[in-house]
């Protein structure tokens, strides 16, 4: 488990770094106008994929930022992953999502366009202040 927000810059990019689990607490990406984007590394398996996708629109929505789903595919012994890798914009649209295939895929992301959205529909202006705190 961890026990602290990672984001990293790359081509000038701002990432959050996220494991699978992650996905379904909101609070913890929460993005503080640190980020333009957030990368979930998953084992998401079949019976759940519905979560998968659903929350992978909400958190780029919620948060203004590209979300990206990076999920497993294939079988091990009693699991089946779905692979459903996915890219989300800002406004909960799907630029790419790859389903049940193995795949390679190069998007083009619009920081501009980002940028200008969050100026014209501030919404981390209201949001709510709040402390996280680490349960073990």
């Amino acid at each position: 488990a961890g026990d602290k927000r990672v984001i990293v810059e790359w081509k000038g990019v701002r990432i959050l770094l996220e494991v699978c689990y992650d996905l379904r607490f909101p609070v913890w990406s929460r993005n503080h106008g640190d980020y333009d984007m957030i990368i979930y590394v998953a084992s998401w398996p079949v019976p759940r994929i519905s979560a998968w996708s659903v929350l992978l629109v909400a958190r780029a929505i919620e948060n203004q930022a590209y979300a990206i789903g990076v999920n497993r595919i294939g079988e091990e012994p009693g699991l089946k992953y779905a692979g459903d890798s996915a890219v989300v914009d800002y406004y909960g649209r799907t630029a790419v999502d790859l389903e049940a295939e193995e795949g390679v895929a190069v998007v083009e992301l619009d920081l501009e366009g980002l940028g200008s959205f969050r100026k014209k529909f501030n919404v981390s202006a209201d949001a709510d202040k709040f402390e996280l705190e680490i349960c073990r």
